[in-house]
């Protein structure tokens, strides 16, 4: 047999507690508290977008420090290109104009399709920039990088 349910309490009458404005969430499954896995500082929270501009800025961190005219340089990572073209590029370059600096573009998802893991990753990135900054350059790659094509 069914229990009544009791009748809601009277205006201006007091529950014994208090209303809430925001649901309440149950961990019905004993699951403890939703969230985040990581703190933001472990790479474990850091996405493959992050990672890869990671890689992109440690690559021209280095080369900056041999060639320090490439602080006026625009390094960007794009997901894909924009143009379908017969063959997928890896990275892209634009000399400066007018009134904008020169700029390096990484495709990042073109580079990861073709490395199985962070450390081909990073060597792949590396000999993109390298490549791009030597065309922008007007130099061949050994002499943007002499460790350029050796690891």
């Amino acid at each position: 047999m069914d229990s009544p349910v009791p009748p809601p309490p009277a205006a201006g009458a007091s529950s014994s507690r208090p209303a809430d404005p925001r649901p309440r969430r149950r961990d019905r499954h004993g699951r403890g508290m939703r969230g985040p896995v990581a703190p933001p500082q472990v790479p474990l929270a850091a996405s493959r977008a992050e990672t890869f501009r990671d890689l992109v800025q440690d690559s021209v961190e280095r080369l900056e420090r041999r060639w320090p005219q490439l602080a006026d340089v625009d390094f960007l990572v794009l997901e894909v290109p924009g143009a379908p073209e017969a063959s997928v590029p890896l990275g892209g370059m634009t000399p400066a104009g007018k009134d904008r600096p020169a700029r390096i573009v990484i495709y990042r998802r073109p580079v990861e399709i073709r490395t199985k893991n962070r450390d081909e990753r990073a060597l792949l990135v590396h000999e993109v920039v390298v490549e791009q900054v030597a065309e922008l350059l007007g130099l061949a790659p050994e002499s943007v990088d002499p460790r350029y094509g050796q690891d």
